[in-house]
């Protein structure tokens, strides 16, 4: 997880052209490094984001190829779905992958046998904020993410609207400054998963 005393701050599903951004410049304004699982679609439409993410000291991480359950994929379709992600991630310039979250948090059993294969730490999470939902406030987001927070919780937030309600990231960016409030109030910081 995230070391002593740190959180990690994860975000899935882009780069999306304006959530990506705008995540960006808020961990910019505090300081803090974070975690991208990106979609391999989304990096081949906008894998200059995959630069941005990196140059500003965040990691890159694998989420998939397309947002599919896992469950409905033969093992020959998620070892494709795998393969094309790694190439689109490498293509953007991105260091090895080290970390794999699937889609949903679902794994299957030729999923967790490829990463394992493959040397990839599988992670999911232990607190997300549900900034997919349609009905989701930036106050509510924050609380589910942080009441009770402690060292080493995985927090799962979303820098794109691809797979969930639209414009959803726009309230994970009025959630995110709350956020950081709250991990620093708390004694924490946040730190890249070791």
């Amino acid at each position: 997880m995230a070391t002593p005393a740190h959180v990690a701050l994860t975000f899935d599903d882009g780069p999306h052209p304006q959530g990506t951004p705008a995540t960006l410049e808020l961990l910019e304004e505090a300081g803090v490094a974070a975690t991208f699982f990106v979609v391999g679609e989304q990096v081949r439409r906008y894998g200059s984001l995959v630069g941005e993410i990196l140059a500003a000291g965040h990691e890159v991480a694998l989420h998939c190829e397309r947002h599919r359950n896992l469950l409905r994929l033969t093992p020959r379709q998620t070892r494709v779905d795998l393969d094309r992600a790694t190439e689109a991630i490498a293509g953007a310039g991105a260091p090895a992958v080290r970390l794999y979250r699937p889609p949903y948090g679902v794994f299957n059993a030729t999923a967790l046998r490829e990463a394992r294969r493959r040397a990839w730490r599988p992670l999911l999470w232990t607190r997300w904020g549900r900034d997919w939902d349609a009905r989701a406030r930036p106050q509510a987001i924050a609380a589910r993410l942080t009441d009770g927070i402690v060292a080493g919780d995985v927090l799962l937030l979303h820098d794109a609207d691809w797979y969930s309600a639209a414009e959803s990231w726009r309230r994970t960016v009025g959630a995110l400054p709350a956020v950081l409030e709250a991990i620093d109030a708390a004694g924490l910081s946040c730190g890249l998963i070791q």
